[in-house]
């Protein structure tokens, strides 16, 4: 097997692993994100009122961050995957040349 061969494989695991992290995400991403809605137990005095909707926020913005990098992730799992095929293909190409010659 070729280096080339070696590297495609390697992106191709890669990319792979980076397109699952959405569905081993999305449950709990949807889980937490319903819990930042429900923050009872913090209570209702007006004390804690601003706190709860602190949480409440900062609860929101891990939800969108965590979407963003699921998004960033996916993007980088299809150019690695490109990649892959390129040195696939590029590999195919070389040892057609070495039998030409």
């Amino acid at each position: 097997m070729s280096d080339l061969r070696k590297e495609a494989a390697s992106m191709h695991k890669a990319a792979s692993g980076l397109r699952a992290v959405g569905h081993h995400t999305a449950k709990p991403l949807q889980e937490f994100k319903a819990a930042a809605h429900d923050l009872d137990a913090l209570g209702a005095l007006g004390s804690l009122m601003h706190a709860k909707s602190q949480v409440r926020e900062g609860m929101d913005t891990l939800v969108k961050l965590t979407k963003q990098l699921d998004e960033e992730w996916q993007g980088e799992a299809k150019l690695m995957g490109e990649v892959s095929d390129a040195f696939d293909l590029l590999d195919l190409l070389l040892a057609a040349a070495q039998k030409k010659g």
